[in-house]
């Protein structure tokens, strides 16, 4: 009948349908994919699973940005006064900070008990989880996928510094070494090129640059199998030399875009990354531990630079509201420093006023301006200091909507423009898609009323009302970030001492 029908059509899409929820493999999962992780979390560590869907909740929901600070991460800036606990009804008034802190303690939380035995294993599960993080709106926020890329860093850079001398247990070294050395074995074959019959008599096989740079270990096919104890690599297959070539040892490796996009099966990591350290966790676990410290502080090194970019008698222009900016310029007017700020309102949410209200009650002269008299007043102006959502791997800026009108205004009048941010906004990301990088669409109402829409000519009219605005580096003059003020042409470096770069997608 009709009824039947329906159920096994539905049936039958629901088994087709891709997804971590749905699946007939009945095997135990394992960490050789991130599509894997969440079916391991739930079935080897329940408590971190919870965790997690707790964390995505409330990051859907918006709990994060209106909760309290995490423990150890009590508010910077509460030492100079700041009232911005009463603003977070503005969005760009909100604590980010928060929501890394959070993401920091849910990553400490779930590495420190769960049962990963190598780093291979590790990176796997933070891909996984920045994954997950990502689908349910993490894109939003790009401080969380940020904090991910530093904590993959971190065991990179702890897995390349993998003692030869052992730590896992002499027998397992010398099985993984011997392994290593086939792999070796394997890499010296691989590089010597055919030689091919057009090639002159006596030449033999010879190294070509492409045979060189596939022979990387980035480019070491691993085949990923549960990995048992004492048994630290997995069988391994070499890259082919040519990207023609239909050799028996071609293997075909797509790209990895992890954070939400499309995954290959497998990653590829050097053969060290799949042997087993003892001291790995714990020395993870350190290094997050001081991750979560340059946090805490975050804000006070910011604000320990006040004194050294504003002076008595200047005029300083800001944006919007931003509890950076805010307590930079308190920390200013709280070492003597005598100055006039002018506010932009920051139309249509009006975050100017709430931040003026906050500067004034500091002992700050504060003017509020309309956002359309930003050029005329920018003669008189000697600094901009703008408020930061991410700062770009080309060096740009994106901020909230409206700062590009004041950076194009500046640059007009060659006033220096200054932008404020901690280091967990560096996002190595291009801006490929202009003012869209980033960037979010929200209602027109705040800018019309639903009930002029009615009329036949407002009815026709299409209202955009993004969220950020995207600003070139030619605009930027400096970042002033918690580890010390920097040229936007800079970024590359901060890119390359942060972030690894097969952890960029």
């Amino acid at each position: 009948d009709t009824s039947t029908i329906y159920v096994s059509t539905m049936t039958s899409a629901a088994e087709a349908l891709p997804g971590p929820s749905i699946t007939t493999n009945n095997a135990p999962a394992n960490l050789d994919d991130p599509a894997n992780v969440r079916r391991w979390l739930q079935e080897n560590h329940p408590k971190q699973l919870a965790l997690l869907e707790k964390f995505q909740i409330d990051l859907r929901l918006g709990r994060i940005l209106s909760s309290t600070t995490p423990s150890g991460g009590d508010e910077a800036g509460s030492n100079i006064g700041s009232n911005s606990s009463t603003h977070q009804k503005y969005q760009y008034g909100k604590e980010r900070r928060l929501v890394t802190s959070h993401t920091v303690e849910l990553l400490r939380s779930i590495i420190g008990p769960t049962r990963w035995k190598t780093a291979a294993q590790l990176l796997t599960l933070l891909r996984g989880l920045a994954n997950e993080l990502h689908d349910v709106g993490g894109y939003r926020e790009p401080a969380i996928g940020n904090m991910v890329r530093r904590v993959m860093f971190i065991v990179r850079d702890e897995a390349d510094n993998f003692p030869s001398g052992g730590g896992g247990g002499g027998d397992v070294e010398s099985k993984n070494m011997e392994k290593i050395d086939e792999l070796s074995a394997q890499v010296s074959t691989k590089l010597r090129v055919s030689p091919s019959s057009t090639s002159a008599p006596g030449r033999g096989k010879e190294l070509s640059l492409a045979s060189m740079l596939w022979a990387h270990p980035q480019h070491v096919t691993m085949k990923h199998s549960r990995q048992q104890s004492g048994e630290g690599i997995s069988d391994m297959r070499i890259r082919s030399d040519s990207f023609g070539s239909t050799d028996s040892g071609a293997v075909n490796v797509t790209s990895s875009n992890s954070f939400g996009c499309d995954t290959a099966a497998t990653q590829i990591y050097p053969p060290h990354y799949y042997m087993q350290w003892d001291k790995l966790r714990e020395n993870v676990m350190e290094a997050i531990e001081e991750v979560r410290g340059e946090l805490k502080d975050l804000h006070k090194n910011i604000n320990d630079q006040a004194t050294q970019h504003i002076h008595n008698g200047e005029i300083i222009l800001t944006y919007a509201f931003s509890s950076t900016v805010e307590w930079f310029l308190k920390t200013a007017a709280a070492k003597k420093r005598n100055f006039q700020v002018i506010v932009c309102e920051g139309a249509p949410h009006f975050g100017g006023h709430a931040m003026a209200k906050s500067l004034a009650e500091a002992g700050i002269d504060t003017t509020v301006i309309h956002d359309a008299a930003i050029f005329a007043i920018m003669a008189r102006v000697n600094k901009v200091l703008l408020p930061a959502h991410a700062v770009l791997a080309n060096g740009g800026l994106v901020a909230p909507s409206g700062c590009n009108i004041v950076a194009l205004a500046a640059k007009q009048n060659s006033v220096p423009v200054v932008a404020v941010a901690g280091m967990f906004k560096l996002c190595p990301l291009y801006p490929h898609e202009g003012q869209d990088t980033l960037n979010d669409l929200i209602s027109p109402s705040s800018v019309v009323d639903y009930s002029l829409m009615g009329d036949p000519v407002l009815s026709e009219v299409e209202f955009v009302n993004p969220v950020h605005d995207y600003i070139t580096p030619q605009l930027i003059d400096l970042y002033v970030t918690n580890i010390g003020g920097f040229q936007p042409s800079y970024v590359y470096r901060l890119l390359a001492e942060y972030y690894h770069s097969d952890d960029w997608d």
